[in-house]
């Protein structure tokens, strides 16, 4: 049995686009952004309070780039991991955890346009630097997309992996805070991931609410 607990537009998306992606059979349990994450009972599950929480085997694991590795080893006939020997390992192990580098990134904006409530919380400081801090980890992708030797299809050279789910999920954060227009391969390869079916099973439904409630979250300047 395998059962995901998530919310949407969060870390938890990038495990239920993988899991789609494997063609395993799972459950997902939807909470809203609340205090029901602080509960006793999903606590048991998720210490800190945070999706995703994954029940596997038996087992709970609370750390999304820990449930890719695992899901991916798994199911190693998927081939969307790179086990231990395999020529593209550490590239592999590389990319999969620069997607946490990009999403720290999304969840200090986040906070700032999203979860903060009131104007006289927010800073527009913190604001511009975390958007060029997210343009440098954009600027990484496009170089690695555009490396000499021809453009890229996907993170690896081999074909498309967990690390494009891990990394592309991460790019959906961002593009609310940047524009993807300022990074051609980039969004050459954003476009060509968010076609799959895997990712377009990952987002809301039809009704169901996410964080977002605009397309785009601009720089906030203080009121004159």
């Amino acid at each position: 049995m395998i059962r995901l607990h998530h919310c949407h537009q969060s870390r938890s998306m990038r495990v239920l686009w993988l899991l789609n992606e494997l063609g395993v059979d799972f459950e997902v349990v939807t909470h809203p952004f609340d205090k029901t994450l602080r509960k006793p009972d999903y606590l048991s599950l998720s210490p800190a309070g945070r999706v995703p929480a994954l029940e596997i085997d038996g087992m709970t694991m609370f750390e999304s780039g820990a449930m890719m590795e695992y899901l991916c080893e798994l199911y190693p006939e998927a081939g969307l991991g790179r086990l231990p020997g395999d020529a593209e390992r550490a590239e592999w192990l590389t990319w999969l955890h620069f997607a946490e580098t990009v999403s720290q990134h999304t969840a200090a904006l986040t906070q700032q346009h999203v979860a903060l409530y009131d104007d006289t919380m927010r800073s527009p400081i913190v604001m511009k630097l975390e958007a060029a801090r997210l343009k440098k980890c954009c600027a990484a992708i496009e170089a690695r997309l555009s490396e000499p030797g021809g453009k890229r299809d996907y993170l690896l050279s081999s074909a498309f992996s967990a690390v494009d789910i891990a990394v592309g999920q991460a790019v959906y954060m961002a593009s609310y805070y940047v524009s993807l227009e300022e990074f051609p391969a980039l969004e050459a390869w954003y476009k060509r991931i968010s076609a799959r079916d895997g990712f377009q099973a990952s987002l809301p439904g039809e009704g169901e609410a996410g964080l977002f409630d605009r397309d785009f979250y601009p720089p906030w300047e203080i009121p004159a």
